[in-house]
């Protein structure tokens, strides 16, 4: 989805061509899992997510000229016009990557803020959705004006045959309403890390991911208000999973087969499961044909940009040779930069660690239960109930402090990352879990002292992000 299309009208020819296309670059991966001809290099890189703001903290729709204006080849246009994304350079997974990581996108974060104030008076914030946005702004009004997005607003909307989203969240409080249009989608930005791996780790990785993905999304929750509302601690994961509301094939559209969500299963032989599982499940949305040899895998990977699994493989041609990444797509953006590295590094220790056991963390938690408590811990965030090995039940932020941080911690000491990089970024999730604070549990707290003055959060938060200091160690 991150490619431009030159046209949105399509014919019942486009989509059995695009089908057909689909089918045949999927024979095509079948082959290439077979072969193994996939990069073996392991490499890192994150997308961030932004809002723009205006002096008065509420969503500036002005991406378009903001980003001609940069003309910066790391930062692109997002679904509304008041979000904009940051994308870094891959990085070998060696050594210094997460200090190197951390300089990159800091260099990048400053020159487009420095740049978002000089010329457009405007403001640039990292969080999971904006406390003070309202929900007439998600209007096709301010839809980015890019073929891409209108066109996936129309096929959505013809595949659900005109019927409106039902937006329904219970949380610690409850919002209901219906939305005409895919815009909300847009009120949830994030941090999504990419991990390129080898055929040989791939389906341990994937799989790891899926079982991390539930403490992750606790560690980083930072999205308690939509509208106004206290909701879940992570609320971007209802958000976005209804806000597309689309499953799969015939009877199974609004059936268990989502186009977003964790999943259906495990992993149990390749990666290619679920290019398979993306032909024979879920129609086209986007059937743009290209006139490209199959090998270049055009229509797989714009069909696989359409089905937004919070664990996602990706297969990518560019270059030499291809590869393989598991895009891992659960963690909120913000609250600062340094936040964002940490949550990177606890990813990527905990998934290795987890990738690396003798015998697969998967045979001792039933995918069932791994689904549970990923959606437990984006409600209630580390105070959730989980079920862990073997039936065991835990109140996550225990699990955290006693079993999955020294995991972490492991984990990148195998990787063989720098040590004190390692102590460093994990000194800070260790810090909110001995506090028992993130994004959510920050954005609470300080309305429960200052009243639900939504502007005035959002300037602390920004003020507070500016300073560059973890969370943590945010006064309320």
């Amino acid at each position: 989805m991150g490619e431009e299309i030159s046209h949105t009208a399509f014919s019942a020819q486009d989509f059995r061509r695009f089908k057909h296309n689909l089918d045949m670059e999927t024979r095509h991966v079948s082959d290439l899992f077979n072969q193994d001809p996939f990069s073996r290099n392991s490499m890192i890189g994150i997308e961030l997510e932004a809002w723009m703001l205006d002096p008065h903290m509420q969503p500036a729709p002005n991406n378009e000229a903001y980003i001609d204006s940069i003309q910066h080849p790391q930062i692109v246009p997002e679904l509304a016009k008041f979000n904009i994304e940051f994308n870094s350079n891959p990085h070998p997974l060696q050594g210094h990557v997460l200090q190197d990581l951390h300089r990159e996108m800091a260099l990048l974060w400053q020159h487009a803020h420095d740049h978002a104030n000089a010329e457009h008076d405007n403001h640039l914030l990292m969080v999971g959705i904006l406390p003070t946005l309202e929900a007439q702004q998600l209007s096709l009004a301010n839809m980015s004006p890019l073929s891409r997005y209108h066109a996936l607003n129309e096929q959505i909307w013809n595949q659900r045959q005109g019927r409106p989203i039902d937006l329904e969240i219970l949380g610690r409080e409850h919002i209901q309403r219906q939305q005409y249009n895919v815009m909300l989608e847009a009120a949830t930005t994030s941090l999504q890390i990419h991990l390129q791996v080898n055929l040989d780790n791939a389906k341990r990785m994937y799989n790891a991911a899926l079982i991390t993905a539930a403490p992750l999304v606790a560690i980083s929750a930072n999205s308690p208000f939509l509208f106004g509302r206290d909701l879940w601690d992570e609320t971007r994961i209802p958000v976005f999973e209804q806000a597309i509301g689309l499953g799969g094939y015939a009877a199974t559209m609004r059936g268990p087969l989502r186009r977003v969500g964790l999943g259906s299963d495990y992993i149990q032989h390749s990666l290619f499961e679920c290019f398979q599982e993306n032909l024979q499940h879920y129609p086209p949305l986007l059937p743009l044909c290209q006139d490209s040899a199959t090998e270049d895998l055009q229509h797989l990977r714009l069909h696989n940009g359409t089905i937004w699994r919070w664990v996602r493989p990706i297969i990518d041609t560019n270059g030499t040779e291809p590869h393989l990444r598991i895009e891992q797509r659960i963690v909120a953006s913000g609250p600062s930069l340094v936040d964002s590295i940490a949550n990177v590094a606890f990813f990527l220790g905990l998934t290795q660690a987890l990738g690396q056991q003798n015998c697969s963390p998967e045979h001792g938690l039933p995918f069932s239960q791994c689904r549970d408590n990923f959606y437990q811990a984006a409600r209630y965030g580390m105070n959730a109930q989980v079920t862990w090995w073997n039936g065991e039940r835990y109140k996550l932020r225990r699990l955290l402090g006693q079993q999955l941080l020294p995991a972490a911690h492991e984990g990148l000491q195998i990787l063989g990352l720098d040590r004190s990089d390692i102590d460093y970024y994990l000194a800070i999730i260790q810090a909110r879990i001995q506090r028992g604070r993130n994004g959510a549990t920050w954005q609470r707290a300080f309305v429960a002292k200052h009243g639900a003055d939504m502007s005035r959060l959002t300037q602390t938060y920004h003020r507070y992000q500016r300073s560059g200091l973890p969370v943590h160690s945010w006064a309320v």
